[in-house]
């Protein structure tokens, strides 16, 4: 892997998802991230069928490192603040006012240490009439607007997997680059902020600005219909997508794939402005033809016609898939105690060179023997051992 933030210390006190997402990404770049974990219990969503290791924490905890810690004893409280004046990058994720309660308020940390990238992650922000609310990410998503655009008024139900959490902590990570580069020419900190609330709001950004254009609220069809976008399923029971777009040749070479150039003849379908209003039409028609073949014939026909298709694994299949072999996204590595590891690795190359070399996500306090011998000097070269807001 291409250290590129080789050299950079990132002390995390995160909990759930979203401060640790933003250290784990850190981590991805070859930063040396200590996660400070409560002692005996550790980061909450450790916690898994009377285990510290759960799959929860193991997929956002990897290429870091574990010391146990506990804020309100003196001893470790001194460790504590050897770390932070040695530090580049310091991640909360505490609700507002939760980090003055445990001496990890900016102004404190920037005393030891002028030079420090405060990140605070918040549910709301730090201030307003709802920064004292909880939030996860389905709270952040409604309120965002964002979550309208995922639930089926047929089915209303929420679906899919934790989004807000995760783009927040990839906004956050993104505030920390930008604080790190400024800080080569300033020499100062800063202090970085972002809540689920705005993250969720900017990643729906194109909902907001057609509605700021055009006046549209969109909703869980809008864009489906205008990308023309489909779910099919074949006869195999297997489903394929097709992403259809607006370019016609694609819609020649599907009318080719499925045996049908006479679709265009029905003016329901004739043009994009008909397909996009029939879409409901065009679906009943689609799917009757797709169950006619396995998913696996759809496919090479769509192929030859060079029409955006992918078939619509689940996870046990993507990581299966030639190209997803050929790019090395599953990568499995020895676990100290646990035998191997299993994750897939970061999609950043650099020079071609792909993030290949991971650690596994620590045990708790794995290394806290070994930061605490030199909690001033504990870095190492590649960052590796030498041996949701929180509520």
């Amino acid at each position: 892997m291409s250290k590129v933030l080789q050299g950079v210390r990132v002390i995390e006190q995160g909990t759930f998802i979203t401060g640790p997402a933003a250290g784990m990404l850190l981590g991805d770049l070859g930063a040396d991230v200590i996660k400070v974990e409560q002692p005996g219990s550790g980061d909450p969503f450790r916690a898994f069928r009377g285990g510290l290791y759960s799959p929860h924490f193991q997929t956002y905890n990897r290429n870091k490192r574990s010391i146990a810690l506990n804020p309100k004893s003196p001893q470790d409280l001194e460790i504590f603040d050897r770390l932070i004046a040695d530090a580049d990058v310091y991640i909360q994720n505490f609700r507002p006012g939760t980090a003055e309660r445990l001496g990890a308020s900016e102004e404190r940390l920037r005393a030891l240490n002028p030079r420090l990238i405060y990140c605070a992650i918040s549910g709301f922000g730090q201030t307003g009439p709802a920064s004292q609310r909880p939030s996860y990410d389905t709270v952040a998503q409604a309120a965002s607007g964002y979550l309208n655009l995922l639930v089926n008024p047929a089915n209303p139900r929420v679906v899919g997997p934790a989004i807000a959490d995760s783009i927040t902590g990839f906004y956050a990570a993104y505030g920390i680059l930008g604080a790190l580069y400024e800080r080569e020419r300033t020499g100062q900190g800063r202090k970085v902020e972002v809540s689920m609330l705005e993250a969720m709001c900017h990643f729906n950004l194109d909902a907001f600005t057609h509605y700021f254009s055009e006046g549209e609220v969109m909703g869980p069809f809008s864009r489906p219909s205008v990308s023309q976008s489909y779910v099919l399923k074949c006869r195999d029971g297997k489903w394929i997508a097709l992403h259809m777009s607006s370019p016609e040749k694609f819609w020649k070479g599907l009318a080719t794939a499925i045996e049908n150039t006479e679709i265009f003849c029905d003016e329901r379908f004739s043009s994009r402005e008909a397909r996009i209003q029939h879409q409901d039409e065009l679906i009943q028609v689609l799917g009757a033809t797709f169950a006619l073949r396995t998913r696996e014939e759809w496919c090479r026909r769509l192929r030859e016609e060079d029409v955006p298709h992918a078939p619509m694994y689940d996870t046990s299949e993507a990581l299966d898939d030639p190209q997803a072999q050929h790019l090395e996204l599953r990568v499995t590595v020895p676990h100290r105690t646990r035998g191997e590891f299993s994750t897939v690795r970061s999609p950043v190359s650099f020079d071609g060179q792909r993030s290949v070399d991971v650690v596994p996500p620590p045990e708790l306090d794995e290394h806290g023997d070994e930061i605490k011998r030199s909690p001033w000097d504990g870095r190492t070269n590649d960052g590796k051992s030498s041996g949701g807001q929180s509520p």
